[in-house]
């Protein structure tokens, strides 16, 4: 017997937060307090068929009896479930979360609830954590044995084939064929045997949850999945069968569907007596319309109990937020009191993106493979990559041990998921002694992993429970992210594991605390903003030979070991990178020189010989110039690289698994282009030195005849630099993308990529979109390994108008495209964000129609077998469409969860061409010191802002960062007299409950800092005077 006062949760058992699980409370909040009177004891059966005994007072309300159910599982999405029982008429009911328990259970010990599925998404990604797909797998096993998801035989082996996959793991046959005889998962399973065991030969490597994800990716596709049946008959007395979906109102003649009556043609749902009556909205386009359409069933409680049912669908898939309860009458009511209570599945998708957890273990009853079940490897709607195992044996031991520092350096955070990222690396890694970070890769490119570096195991208690839903581990010191939890450095403000993708994790054990030391240390350097400037060029200038080392050291060592590189490959890089190399290590030495010599490290300082800088610039920036011809061939290097990648599947592979490395922590093309991006640092820095100086500055003559000199290179490669900066950004989009092969076409300019939400029968469904100058694709994340974005449509841009439509449609933010073939409705997170997209979309399709732009004919190919899964009908089934969902998971492909499109994706905002230009001129290094909102001192760290993220570093020395921050959707604000932050150059970044503080060490870092930050965190306004298209 589970008694609430005696025993504590899992949750409370593992450490966690004490509202974890507690799925229909707000974060803070407690649950509501057990009234007092009489206890009984509910038998509560869950979905793994074990029965869990809960002590509650019989005033009690159903919600309280819920949420303990929730509690016990540890279950964040608890809202799509609900308990089922029977009622004394025999009847399955729901159990009323408003009513008390009393007044709906009369006979306590003779009834048993059972947790069960309650609301069927249209797409189980939108379902975040594993646990919940596991439980909805588990829904699935029971109605396929209890026949209530008919299906055909191909379909029903292949489903059979993936749950025995998550059970017994990869095919044997002996033990495949033996496990199928003592089992049965579906009705007359022998003749199927055979077939099922073919399936599940092909299934080699998935894991438990890769099988509950392509389970569920099959079963939604057939006609009867989360279908409940409630007998009827028409007014002919022909019998029927009503159903509920989140689409709308079903009717089906056997198991086969002849009706349905979508949410938006309903206008009231009401019933009496024995007849269900559904009112339709007036339908212009028919002749005969028929307003009321009236159903017989078995009883007024049958009418009663589908009613329920579909209100409830109707407010937990159509509504934004939980229905407020009506006023009560003060003399006499009428018609029912019922209405939904809990969120909707718009709240519960915000509330879990919005609210971290600590991730807890939990135990498949059924499946022998329980080591690939402590954390999700499959990435979900915040998650890139989660490993198999990784926690802690070490207790009571300070984390300034090698063995744990050396963890620690290695945390490599990059992409949000939320709260999903919770722990990072790659399993198939941390079981060969090593350590990667999600989507870049396990690889510490020219560092060694020291000999004493090994993957830590997990330690666990057997379960306490009946249930073996969870697993009762005990991870005191596991580490979480590279740290350990036990130290509680490097927590979020709420006190939850910090997330990833928002934080940057490092533990103040990594880096040295100062304060007062630091601040005495920085009023004995020079304070002329001259020199702060000169500072910026010499930080920039390390992060940028250090970029230039990922060429000439990494990637070129590696393409010289492959036999598979073609001399001309290997030769325009040497040609191109090692002379630049060369000069710039040598440049970084001179000014590193000179800033030693202004900062008074010697006696030179006395006569102020050595404090300026443009002698310095200029005498290079002459050498740069004799290097004029070989960067206007620059471009020819991200040619070769791409030419080379199609001639090779080796060689693409090859540089692939290069992207994944530690050391390219920015994807490889953006760092072929680095060169020329340099440039416009360099024209920049010698503005501010000219602005600053006054005429009669010694100082002024060198910078504005360096500034001059620059200023024509910049000029001569401008043109090829546009082009280039195309061509990449299409290159990079098109690693993103299934489902289109030939985008990087000459003519095409991309415009704007962001996210949306598409309106169709299902409801709004968020959908990520891509701007060309010729067409605009809208797309949805894949939930496989590589986390590409599968493509549903293309909507040519030629003759297309834009209007909107947030009144037409009671959506706010909505417009319409409208194009030749098809119209879409769309709705943006923002008004600002809504502006954007339609400016960028009418100016696009204004272009496409007066220019002889690419034909978006030429993605005909690669989309014709693209359906459009939102607005069609679902086809009938057939073995290879059913099997086609495993290829995504059978391509060995790198996973992506670390790229601007998946940042954006998360955060729901949109990113402009011109954002990405502006990032490109706005880059920045230097130290800074961070803050968490509830730590006590600073960390000094290395920072690089570039890509619209911060990377960050221990020093300037280290190769790869440690951690990195996506800004996009952060604010950089001053912090207010309420926070006590009393020190100078201080900002602030805070995202959602994020919150982190940055100080810089002068005036002129400070407000740099803001201004590279502020234009990654504020998406820029399309310029009027935009520049022409190019060809490539």
């Amino acid at each position: 017997m589970v008694d609430p006062k005696l025993r504590s949760s899992a949750g409370q058992r593992l450490g966690a937060p004490e509202t974890l699980g507690i799925s229909t409370l707000d974060p803070g909040h407690k649950p509501p307090a057990m009234p007092p009177g009489r206890h009984i004891s509910i038998r509560v059966r869950m979905l793994d068929d074990t029965e869990e005994i809960f002590d509650v007072s019989q005033r009690a309300s159903g919600k309280v009896l819920f949420d303990m159910v929730c509690s016990h599982l540890n279950l964040i999405e608890g809202d799509y479930f609900g308990l089922e029982f029977q009622h004394r008429r025999k009847m399955s009911v729901w159990l009323d979360l408003l009513k008390p328990i009393g007044k709906q259970i009369r006979r306590p010990k003779h009834t048993v609830l059972r947790f069960v599925v309650k609301f069927f998404p249209p797409d189980h990604a939108q379902l975040i954590e594993e646990l919940t797909r596991y439980l909805f797998a588990l829904q699935i096993k029971y109605d396929l044995a209890t026949g209530r998801l008919p299906c055909n035989d191909a379909s029903a082996a292949l489903l059979v084939s993936h749950i025995i996959q998550s059970e017994i793991g990869d095919f044997e046959e002996t033990q495949c064929r033996q496990h199928l005889l003592n089992h049965s998962y579906i009705p007359d399973q022998m003749a199927l045997i055979d077939k099922i065991m073919e399936f599940h030969h092909k299934h080699m490597g998935h894991t438990p949850a890769e099988s509950d994800f392509q389970l569920l990716e099959i079963a939604r596709r057939l006609e009867m999945y989360g279908i409940r049946l409630h007998p009827a008959k028409d007014r002919e007395g022909t019998k029927l069968s009503l159903a509920v979906a989140h689409t709308g109102i079903l009717v089906f003649q056997g198991h086969t569907k002849i009706n349905a009556f979508n949410w938006s043609k309903v206008r009231k749902l009401s019933f009496k007596r024995k007849r269900f009556l559904i009112k339709l909205r007036p339908d212009l386009s028919q002749s005969t319309y028929q307003d009321t359409l009236e159903f017989l069933m078995g009883s007024r409680d049958c009418c009663k109990v589908f009613w329920k049912i579909c209100v409830e669908y109707h407010a937990f898939f159509r509504l934004f937020e939980e229905p407020k309860p009506k006023p009560k009458p003060i003399i006499l009511s009428r018609g029912s009191s019922f209405r939904f209570s809990g969120r909707t599945q718009k709240q519960v998708i915000d509330y879990v993106k919005e609210t971290e957890f600590k991730k807890i273990p939990f135990l498949r009853k059924h499946s022998k493979v329980q080591h690939t079940n402590n954390l999700s490897p499959l990435p979900s709607l915040r998650c890139s990559e989660l490993p198999k195992e990784i926690a802690s044996c070490m207790s009571g031991e300070r984390t300034d041990s090698p063995s744990k520092r050396n963890w620690k350096e290695l945390a490599l955070i990059s992409a949000e998921d939320s709260a999903a990222l919770r722990i990072q690396g790659n399993p198939t890694a941390l079981q060969n002694g090593q350590e990667e970070r999600p989507g870049l890769g396990a690889e510490e490119g020219r560092g060694t992993r020291p000999a004493g570096r090994q993957p830590t195991e997990l330690l666990s208690t057997a379960p306490k429970s009946n249930s073996p839903l969870l697993c009762h581990s005990v991870m005191s010191h596991g580490l979480v992210n590279g740290q350990s939890q036990g130290d509680g450095c490097g927590q979020s403000p709420n006190g939850r594991q910090p997330s990833p993708l928002t934080s940057p994790l490092l533990n103040d054990m990594g880096a040295v605390r100062t304060d007062d030391e630091d601040e005495a240390r920085r009023k004995r350097f020079p304070t002329d903003k001259a020199y702060f400037i000169a500072k910026e060029l010499l930080t920039t200038e390390r992060t940028y030979v250090k970029d230039l080392e990922v060429i000439t050291v990494s990637f070129q060592g590696m393409l010289e070991k492959e036999e598979a590189t073609p001399d001309s490959l290997k030769t325009v890089i040497l040609s191109n990178f090692d002379p630049l190399y060369k000069f710039h290590s040598g440049f970084l030495r001179e000014v590193e020189q000179r800033l030693a010599l202004w900062e008074g490290r010697s006696n030179a300082h006395i006569k102020g010989d050595y404090q300026r800088i443009g002698d310095v610039m200029q005498k290079n920036i002459q050498g740069l110039k004799q290097m004029t011809a070989a960067l206007q061939k620059h471009s020819e290097v991200l040619l070769e690289v791409e030419n080379a990648c199609r001639a090779s599947r080796k060689l693409e592979g090859l540089c692939c698994d290069f992207e994944l490395q530690k050391v390219c922590y920015i994807p490889l093309n953006i760092f072929l282009l680095r060169p020329l991006h340099r440039l416009l640092h360099y024209k920049q820095i010698l503005e501010r030195l000219c602005k600053h100086y006054p005429p009669t500055h010694g100082d002024f003559r060198d910078c504005r005849a360096a500034l001059a000199d620059m200023s024509e290179v910049v000029s001569q490669l401008q043109g090829s630099m546009i082009k280039m900066e195309n061509f990449q950004k299409l290159l990079e989009l098109k690693k993103d993308l299934i489902g289109v092969d030939n985008l990087a076409v000459p003519g095409r300019e991309f415009i704007r990529l962001g996210c949306l939400s598409k309106l169709s029968g299902k409801g709004l469904q968020q959908r990520m979109f891509f701007l060309f100058n010729d067409v605009l694709l809208y797309t949805s994340r894949g939930m496989t390994s590589t986390n590409q974005f599968k493509v549903h449509g293309k909507l040519p841009l030629r003759g297309m108008t834009i209007r909107e439509s947030s009144d037409e449609w009671g959506v706010p933010h909505a417009f319409t495209l409208v194009g030749q073939r098809q119209s879409v409705v769309v709705a943006a997170s923002s008004l600002s964000e809504m502006e954007k997209w339609m400016e960028d979309l009418k100016m696009a399709a204004s272009l496409a129609d007066k220019t002889n732009g690419p034909s978006s004919e030429l993605l005909a190919s690669s989309l014709s077998d693209i359906k459009t899964l939102e607005d069609s009908a679902l086809e009938p089934e057939s073995e290879d469409d059913l099997s086609a969902s495993r290829t995504s998971l059978e391509r060995q492909a790198p996973p992506r969860g670390n790229t601007t499109v998946h940042v954006c994706w998360h955060r729901n905002t949109s990113v402009s061409m011109l954002d990405f230009s502006i990032a490109v001129e706005n880059q920045l290094s230097g130290n800074l010191l961070r803050k968490f909102k509830n730590s006590n001192g600073w960390q000094k760290l290395w920072v690089v802002f570039t890509n619209f993220s911060l990377f960050f570093y221990k020093t300037c020395q280290d190769d790869y960062p440690l951690a990195s921050l996506p800004l996009l959707g952060y604010s950089a604000t001053i912090p207010t007299e309420s926070e006590n932050i009393h020190k100078d150059y201080v900002f602030k970044l805070h995202f959602k409950s994020h919150v982190y503080y940055f100080r810089s060490e002068s005036e002129y870092s400070f407000e740099r800092w803001l201004e590279v930050i502020r234009s990654a965190t504020v998406s820029s306004c399309r310029n009027p005077r935009r520049k022409d298209p190019h060809a490539f």
